[in-house]
């Protein structure tokens, strides 16, 4: 039997599509990444190596800058206020965020669809417009040079972009799966914390860790409302310390690395939890 051959189909085409996605990507993580690789590696260099071959590399490495940082007292206490008010502000956000969603997503009331809007709505506000507004009532209400100076505003202004990344993965959740933990006995709160709140984790996690990284980034917010120096975190304290510190380029490096490090770990971790939050919430 002659077998039939598929008729030719010519030259092979060529998607030019991926490459140049692949090509993009990596300039633009190149040049994400090339600003954090240079003042990591300058902090084990010294300032007249710097000042010599700004884009040369350590020769030999030079340990005294991070020692110096890590045995000031201050640093400890910068990285302490940091984390206290990044944790405090990260718990509110999931908790809060997590409990508007759930009612958004999964209870049907008038005026819902308006309620979500006005929240999306907060995503289109810059925060540095209410920075005024927001210190002389946070001055109206003494908490001035308090945790909660800080805590407070940066929950509100995240919780915009929590609810919208929360929103969809609760709603996606079968109204069967309810009713059958409803059937079991499971109350509106027991739906949340056994079933929404584990079919949301990445969701959380993602919430968790913008909320986090941004918290601990914070710099304008901390500036206006805590003049206390034993408030300080530590974007505040690396710009006390280039302040104190003018001409030492390579120390002013090293407190940089070790300000940002632990916010850079915790994003890098929580990778793929993110991408897949973020996933969902497209989906949604």
């Amino acid at each position: 039997m002659n077998s039939v051959l598929p008729p030719s189909t010519g030259r092979r085409q060529v998607s030019w599509g991926t490459p140049l996605t692949y090509a993009l990507a990596l300039a633009i993580a190149a040049v994400s990444i090339a600003p954090v690789v240079y003042v990591v590696i300058g902090g084990f260099r010294t300032t007249p190596q710097i000042v010599a071959d700004p884009a040369g590399l350590p020769d030999p490495f030079v340990w005294d800058n991070y020692a110096r940082v890590l045995t000031q007292s201050n640093f400890w206490q910068q990285a302490f206020n940091s984390a206290v008010i990044a944790l405090g502000t990260t718990l509110a956000v999931v908790v809060l965020g997590m409990a508007a969603a759930f009612v958004l997503a999964r209870y049907t009331f008038r005026g819902r669809e308006g309620l979500y809007t006005f929240f999306t709505l907060g995503l289109l506000f810059p925060a540095g417009a209410a920075i005024l507004p927001l210190y002389l009532m946070l001055r109206d209400l003494n908490l001035i040079n308090s945790y909660y100076a800080v805590i407070l505003p940066q929950v509100a202004f995240s919780l915009p972009l929590t609810i919208v990344i929360l929103r969809p993965f609760l709603s996606a959740i079968p109204r069967e799966l309810e009713d059958a933990a409803a059937i079991d006995g499971a109350s509106r709160l027991g739906f949340l914390w056994r079933i929404a709140m584990p079919l949301s984790r990445p969701a959380l996690v993602t919430v968790g860790v913008l909320a986090f990284v941004a918290s601990w980034n914070s710099f304008l917010l901390p500036l206006l409302v805590l003049s206390d120096v034993g408030l300080h975190t530590l974007p505040l304290g690396v710009q006390n310390f280039s302040s104190q510190y003018t001409t030492d380029t390579a120390g002013v490096l090293a407190f940089t690395s070790l300000a940002m490090l632990p916010a850079l770990l915790f994003f890098t971790l929580a990778e793929k939890q993110i991408v897949g939050g973020l996933q969902g919430a497209v989906k949604g």
